[in-house]
């Protein structure tokens, strides 16, 4: 399974993409690229990155738009890199929805601790309760949200980053019911809206990995015609 958290670098200027890439990928990060807004919207979508470097001033589109669409379905991280220093501007992008602003030239050391700060954040919003902020375990299950690890009946499982990121979602809600469009909203972006099979693909993997017999599944349960839920963690 590949633990390394994956960064979408929105920004038109190569040098400054090779820069960022570079000090990601030394710093253990998956990175991504995006050119334009457009590109920005689909990859964001498609490949689910935990965060999101955006520069505002885009070919296609203004940032601030980039920014609404995001906001319209996820609060994944977003820190704005941009060479605007107007006040208004980083008001502007702030109340939008982005978690941080970054005026260009900066620091190396500076981008570390900021990404550090909205990856955390994001980790401990995201927990339904401080308990779960850590650890979540039911049965021989037990989900490790900060190392991305799963261990069951005292082996650890290997997923892929959208299988973990179902098993992390569903279990930060055990016991309630998540729809099919909740969860691939969630997921997937609001694109594939309606279309079940990606997510039955994935849930029928899970469940090949995680239960001892997936036919009747003991951990994820399905609510037919409805979603998932996961069994409520032990207290």
């Amino acid at each position: 399974m590949n633990n390394k958290q994956k960064i979408l670098i929105v920004e038109d200027e190569q040098s400054i993409i090779n820069f960022v890439t570079a000090v990601l990928t030394v710093n253990g990060y998956d990175v991504i690229q995006a050119k334009t807004g457009a590109q920005a919207q689909s990859m964001a979508t498609s490949h689910c990155p935990d965060l999101i470097l955006l520069d505002l001033g885009l070919p296609d589109m203004d940032g601030l738009d980039v920014i609404r669409f995001i906001r319209g379905w996820t609060r994944l991280p977003i820190i704005v890199v941009s060479a605007r220093t107007q006040e208004r501007d980083k008001v502007e992008a702030l109340d939008l929805g982005a978690d941080d602003y970054i005026t260009k030239p900066f620091g190396t050391s500076e981008l570390l601790a900021r990404i550090r700060t909205a990856l955390r954040h994001a980790s401990t919003a995201n927990a339904a309760t401080p308990a779960e902020a850590a650890v979540f375990q039911v049965g021989d299950l037990t989900i490790d949200y900060e190392r991305r690890r799963i261990v069951v009946r005292g082996n650890e499982v290997h997923l892929t980053q959208n299988e973990f990121k179902i098993v992390s979602l569903l279990s930060r809600h055990a016991g309630k019911v998540l729809t099919h469009d909740f969860i691939i909203k969630e997921i997937w972006g609001p694109g594939l809206k309606g279309d079940n099979q990606i997510l039955r693909v994935n849930m029928a993997n899970i469940r090949r990995k995680i239960e001892k017999n997936p036919g009747a599944p003991e951990y994820i349960l399905t609510e037919v015609g409805v979603g998932y839920r996961m069994a409520e963690g032990d207290s």
